[in-house]
C-alpha cells in the first residue's frame, strides 16, 4: 500500500475511534507527503525545461543557398562529439543528407564556388572541446548539379612546416575565392591561453584532383 492511501486508512481509523489529536496529526502528515511531490514534480518540470532550452541554445542550424542549390546544416553542438546534418536540395541524381560525428562544436558554415565551375560548394567547420579548440572542416563540392564530393583539407598538424609554433586555435572564413585559415603561433614557454607569437593565415584553392576534390595552399 503506498504511504499517502496508508496515511489515508490511518485517519479514517483515529477519526472513528474518535481520536481527534492523532486524526490531526496525520491528517497533516499527508499534507507534508503531497507537498513535497508537488515540489518534486515542479523541480523535474523546472528541470527538464531547462536542458530543452540549453539544448536549442546550443544547437546549431543555417540554410544556404548558392546557384539553385540550398543547403541545411544542423549540429546538436551539446557535447565533445556531436551530430552534424547536412542537407542538399536541388541535386538533379541524389540529394541523400550527410549525417556524421564530428569531434567538436560547429562553429561557422558558409556556401562558395572557390573554383568559379557554376556549382556550388558547402564548407562547415568546428573546434574542438577543451583548452587547444582545434579546427576541423567538412566540406563537399557539387559535381555538375548532380551529386556532392567530399572535399579535403590537410590538417596543419601533419605539416612539418606548418606545424611550427601550432596548438589550435583555428578560425575560418572563406573570402573571396579561397578558404582561409588562421591561427596564432606559439613560442616556446607560452601558455595556451596567451600566445605571444604573430597570426599565421593560411588560403586555400579548391582543386579536383585523382581521387576527389581538395584544398590546396595558395
Amino acid at each position: 500500500m503506498h504511504d499517502n492511501a496508508l496515511s489515508e486508512s490511518v485517519y479514517a481509523q483515529c477519526c472513528a475511534a474518535h481520536q481527534p489529536d492523532r486524526a490531526a496529526e496525520v491528517l497533516e502528515g499527508m499534507k507534508m507527503v503531497v507537498s513535497s511531490r508537488r515540489i518534486w514534480i515542479l523541480a523535474s518540470l523546472l528541470i527538464s525545461a531547462f536542458s530543452a532550452s540549453v539544448e536549442a541554445e546550443s544547437r546549431f542550424k543555417k540554410e544556404m543557398e548558392l546557384q539553385g542549390i540550398r543547403f541545411l546544416v544542423e549540429a546538436t553542438n551539446t557535447g565533445s562529439i556531436n551530430k552534424l546534418k547536412i542537407v542538399p536540395a536541388g541535386l538533379s541524381v541524389s540529394n541523400e543528407p550527410v549525417t556524421l560525428e564530428i569531434d567538436g562544436s560547429v562553429s561557422g558554415a558558409e556556401v562558395a564556388d572557390l573554383n568559379v565551375d557554376g556549382f556550388p560548394e558547402i564548407y562547415v567547420w568546428a573546434n574542438s572541446a577543451g583548452s587547444g579548440s582545434y579546427g576541423s572542416l567538412v566540406a563537399y563540392a557539387v559535381n555538375q548539379g548532380k551529386t556532392m564530393s567530399q572535399v579535403y583539407l590537410p590538417p596543419v598538424a601533419e605539416d612539418q612546416k606548418l606545424n611550427k609554433g601550432y596548438m589550435g586555435h583555428d578560425e575560418f572564413a572563406v573570402v573571396e575565392n579561397t578558404f582561409v585559415q588562421r591561427f596564432p603561433i606559439y613560442k616556446m614557454g607560452d601558455r595556451n591561453s596567451e600566445p605571444t607569437g604573430q597570426i599565421r593565415q593560411l588560403q586555400y584553392k579548391l582543386k579536383k584532383g585523382e581521387a576527389g576534390w581538395k584544398l590546396v595552399l595558395d
